[in-house]
């Protein structure tokens, strides 16, 4: 398994919205081979910055999603309501298998 966290800076105002572009990603992830799931976290002295934290079943689910049409048609959108470029980070899980 693998954790991913997408950081995101939301321009003012747009919070609300990017809460529910979340929220409607997530039941498209519900479905994708791969996803385990999904939170959504936000900052408390920053309101308009955010994490996800998503699991996955391994590296290459996640791949396969950061290339789906939903993924390009949401970070295309994002564009339009983010502040800056949104970043996120691969965390690994080591098995002692």
């Amino acid at each position: 398994m693998i954790n991913v966290g997408f950081y995101y800076k939301v321009r003012p105002g747009h919070e609300k919205e990017f809460e529910e572009t979340f929220y409607k990603v997530d039941s498209f992830l519900k479905s994708f081979k791969g996803f385990k799931k999904a939170v959504l976290y936000r900052r408390v002295d920053l309101s308009n910055e955010y994490m996800i934290y998503t699991e996955w079943e391994d590296l290459d689910s996640f791949r396969r999603f950061t290339t789906s049409r939903e993924y390009q048609d949401t970070t295309t959108y994002g564009k339009t309501i983010l502040e800056g470029r949104p970043f996120h980070r691969v965390l690994h899980e080591i098995n002692d298998d």
